[in-house]
């Protein structure tokens, strides 16, 4: 973890932007696989995590606005618990290493809340996303589930999101070495797929490394030669000459900082002339949204000047015609983009989604219901200290093209003539993980292989 202070100055910057009450931060418990003893890998909620650093299950986080203490309640092992998980620090040890000096068991918690509730107190918690968390609040606060929506502090929100948003030096540290091992895992891909292959050998390695390393995946790996299924995580195919594979991975560290990369290459030794000449467009797409990351620019333009990139590249393949900027406003290009340019990303490999995307990505700005773009999920001004991931890509999608060609829908941007040939081509994307700084940006961890030559160099088995 962080050193204690971190926490302590997390946690008052937090009391100082909510106006009075208690903070309520619910950690999360274990989550059983099939049955209580057989649980999930035990993932801590980001915001405690953020706020509290402590990776154990079962604890919950209290600040006191107006009396300024805090406090981590939570059950210490019993005699039993001992013998399965051997010793463990107490709560009020643990609580230590992260400047809390109060800590309670969860009787008392319930306890606290009962009288905070009957003096008239304001309780502010986040969304939830667990039933688990649910069921606490119903019992603790009362709140029916189907209430509890309407309940969320929306001023804790925003307070959280304005924190959370801006990653200071120790987050960049971390999540740079998240990248580096995610550029570890990309590599080892390149290197080792083979004809004959299954996909879930390539995800196996893949998965094994992020490991190795003490952390995790940061989401569930998508390794497949059907890259036009945007999140494929299927992994029973075996891999044939002639085909893309595309990899979409990451690695999360054990303080829950991620990478989050995409690459796509060849099974055989080098691209086919056609699959070259789509993912020359896809790169020259993805290279020039990187240089127009700036602070102040919205990243909703950057999002647009790529997909304006996309129809200049598919135009001169004779894939699409027209006008390139009409072609966009219409939304014609999202036949083969079909989805947004980036997102903020963190402790959650989706920054703070479950938060409120209107809030993290849109600075409550309105989202466009347009196909495609309303899938954009980060359209505000950028700004120093955000991270954010940069991921354009081609795919060929055959229900889409069917559908639209069906319905005759932008008949004067698209060939479906020429489109028709490749519906088989699946699809392909490169993603890198950025920061915005004061005057410009800086590309996160080491340098992933992206270049037909730098790819194509890996593939000479």
């Amino acid at each position: 973890m962080f050193h204690r202070s971190t926490y302590s100055t997390r946690r008052e910057e937090l009391r100082k932007n909510i106006s009075s009450g208690i903070i309520l931060l619910l950690g999360n418990e274990e989550s059983p696989m099939n049955y209580a003893d057989n649980g999930y890998h035990f993932r801590q909620d980001s915001s405690f995590s953020y706020y509290f650093g402590l990776n154990q299950a079962g604890l919950t986080g209290i600040l006191d606005v107006d009396s300024g203490e805090d406090c981590i309640y939570g059950n210490d092992l019993t005699i039993e618990d001992i013998v399965w998980m051997g010793v463990q620090p107490t709560i009020k040890e643990r609580a230590a290493e992260v400047g809390v000096n109060r800590t309670a068991d969860v009787e008392s918690l319930e306890k606290e809340l009962a009288q905070a509730n009957k003096d008239g107190r304001t309780i502010h918690f986040l969304p939830t996303y667990r039933a688990t968390h649910d069921l606490k609040l119903f019992k603790w606060l009362k709140i029916h589930p189907e209430a509890i929506k309407e309940s969320v502090s929306h001023e804790l929100v925003l307070a959280v999101i304005a924190q959370r948003n801006y990653k200071k030096e120790e987050e960049i540290v971390e999540i740079e070495k998240g990248v580096d091992i995610t550029v570890d895992m990309h590599i080892a891909a390149m290197k080792m797929a083979r004809p004959g292959m299954k996909e879930s050998e390539v995800a196996a390695v893949v998965e094994s490394i992020a490991l190795a390393h003490g952390g995790h995946v940061s989401f569930p790996v998508i390794a497949t030669i059907n890259g036009q299924t945007l999140h494929n995580h299927y992994h029973g195919n075996t891999i044939k000459k002639g085909d893309l594979f595309l990899l979409d991975a990451g690695a999360e560290t054990p303080l829950y900082y991620a990478g989050d990369l995409s690459s796509t290459f060849p099974v055989d030794h080098r691209f086919t002339s056609v699959q070259k000449d789509i993912y020359e467009v896809s790169l020259q797409a993805h290279n020039h949204a990187i240089s127009l990351l700036a602070p102040s620019i919205p990243f909703k333009e950057v999002h647009l000047e790529t997909c304006r990139s996309i129809v200049d590249g598919m135009k001169s393949l004779g894939f699409m015609k027209g006008n390139t900027d009409l072609a966009v406003e219409a939304g014609a290009h999202a036949l083969f983009f079909p989805c947004g340019l980036g997102h903020m990303m963190g402790l959650d490999i989706h920054d703070m989604e479950g938060l409120g995307e209107q809030y993290v990505g849109y600075d409550n700005e309105p989202k466009s219901t347009q196909f495609g773009l309303k899938s954009l999920r980060l359209g505000r001004k950028l700004e120093a200290g955000f991270v954010l991931t940069i991921e354009p890509g081609i795919y060929f999608i055959p229900e889409l093209i069917d559908a639209w060609k069906a319905e005759g829908r932008f008949k004067d941007f698209l060939n479906y003539d020429a489109i028709e040939k490749y519906k088989d081509f699946g699809g392909c994307r490169n993603e890198e993980d950025f920061l915005i700084t004061d005057d410009s940006y800086k590309l996160l961890g080491k340098p992933k292989p992206k270049t037909v030559a730098e790819v194509e160099a890996l593939r000479q088995y």
